[in-house]
């Protein structure tokens, strides 16, 4: 990957390679899930630590092979045990709770002792591929790329690295696992000929589409799994009644959620557990992460993190969301308009312009274009209050922490710094003085005096 993060931990639409594993694993509700860790496995754990608590680690201390990985996680559980062990990849973000399940279910139909799950892919380089018996179709063994014939590397049937074993046959199979191979190392794939040779039965079950078992292993492929994993849950939502105008430039991540008729125009990115209720049009160009938006809303050109839309109000264009906005039914947060931390009542109105921070502001108030809520004194943050059926003018600024009660109104152009009773007009701007004739003084033959003697004339009645 060339990266500073270990490959596992790199992430497409909202979860780490591993986390995705992780969660199709869990759809099988195993009574033991462990995770083998190796390479910067502190970085993994603790990572493993915050999504999936319950998750239990064995560490590799030495990168040996699939096989020796396998070994380390069996003796995390004491050994073999009783039961069906599936092993998985770490790296196959596509795969599906489904297809494993499947796996699960034609190992125990089949009696298998080991079950491997494969897929005919397009070109299958670089994987080991499925030897069969000719006669009976039974398999008979897995040969690694590196150690394939040339008749061999012309199959295209792969081992995706998934599998379903007896966990007390294969227990005792890795303990013959040998090393003389390309690699040196313990080949998790000759179990399968170990148990066939000690007469015991190899299955497969073959994944109904080949791209569920792609691991990654580049920043090529990250971005084609990013791709179809995108274009899924977008099939899945469109099916369900989401209409999604350009499913080419929509991106979603796995916890969004929708409700039918909600509509997502083209440019927008529906991050973390973002919700979108009946019937809300989001976009076009809009980024939205952890935001919940209400029925009937209508976020445009709009980056929202940790907020709340209410139903029926009204977002955009260039609207920053920050996280603690609140926004009750039909109010409206207009353009170039930035909230944190904001409490904004049904039928209110935040135009143009503005900045609303660490404030509360009633039902049915209307904040004039260019208002600031001076919130931060440099070194802390204060609250600003504005009831309901409020009007404040143009270019205020309300220094925290302040009151404006219900009812009032604020004049254009006042600093506010003081409560505002309710029903009261609050003035805080310092008197108008006009110097006539101080164009003609100080800046004389300018164009500014020209006119203004020109004006002068008219208004003299001269022709």
């Amino acid at each position: 990957m060339k990266s500073a993060i270990p490959k596992v931990l790199h992430d497409i639409c909202g979860l780490s390679l591993v986390g995705h594993v992780l969660a199709a694993s869990r759809e099988l509700d195993p009574e033991h899930l462990v995770v083998v860790v190796g390479h910067a496995r502190e970085k993994v754990t603790a990572h493993l630590a915050e999504v999936d608590p319950a998750v239990r680690t064995a560490v590799q201390e030495e990168q040996n092979g699939t096989g020796h990985a396998v070994r380390m996680g069996l003796e995390q559980l004491g050994g073999g045990i009783d039961g069906t062990v599936v092993v998985v990849c770490g790296d196959t973000p596509l795969l599906t709770g489904a297809t494993l399940a499947q796996l699960a279910a034609t190992h125990h139909a089949d009696g298998n002792a080991v079950t491997v799950l494969t897929a005919e892919v397009p070109d299958a380089t670089g994987y080991g591929r499925i030897v069969r018996d000719e006669a009976s179709g039974a398999v008979t063994g897995i040969v690694e790329h590196k150690d394939a014939s040339e008749a061999q590397r012309a199959i295209r049937e792969i081992n995706s690295g998934v599998f379903a074993f007896d966990g007390q046959l294969l227990a005792k199979a890795l303990k013959q696992v040998r090393t003389d191979n390309s690699q040196g190392e313990e080949y998790l794939t000759d179990v399968l000929g170990i148990l066939r040779e000690a007469g015991h039965r190899v299955g497969a079950s073959v994944a109904a589409d080949h791209r569920e078992i792609a691991g990654i292993n580049n920043r090529v492929q990250l971005a084609e799994a990013r791709r179809i994993l995108n274009d899924r849950l977008l099939t899945a939502a469109m099916l369900a009644g989401v209409t999604v105008v350009d499913p080419a430039t929509t991106w979603v991540d796995v916890a969004v959620t929708f409700e039918q008729d909600a509509v997502v125009l083209p440019g927008t990115q529906l991050l973390g557990a973002t919700r979108l209720a009946e019937g809300a049009v989001v976009g076009p160009n809009t980024r939205l992460k952890d935001t919940t938006v209400g029925a009937g809303a209508r976020v445009d050109n709009t980056v929202a993190d940790g907020a709340e839309v209410g139903p029926q109000a009204s977002v955009g264009p260039y609207a920053y969301l920050r996280p603690g906005t609140r926004l009750g039914v039909k109010s409206k947060v207009g353009t170039y308009v930035e909230t944190k931390n904001a409490v904004i009542g049904e039928g209110t109105k935040v135009p143009h312009l503005s900045y609303v921070g660490d404030a509360t502001i009633g039902e049915y108030s209307n904040i004039g274009a260019a208002s600031v809520f001076v919130n931060y004194d440099g070194e802390h943050k204060h609250h600003t209050t504005v009831g309901s059926h409020c009007k404040t003018g143009s270019d205020n600024m309300f220094v925290a922490p302040v009151t404006v009660g219900d009812g009032a109104y604020t004049a254009a152009g006042s600093v506010i710094t003081k409560d505002v009773p309710p029903g009261s007009l609050a003035v805080a701007r310092g008197q108008q003085r006009n110097i006539e004739g101080w164009v003609a003084r100080k800046r004389p033959g300018s164009a500014a005096a020209k006119a203004a003697e020109a004006a002068s004339r008219q208004g003299d009645g001269e022709d």
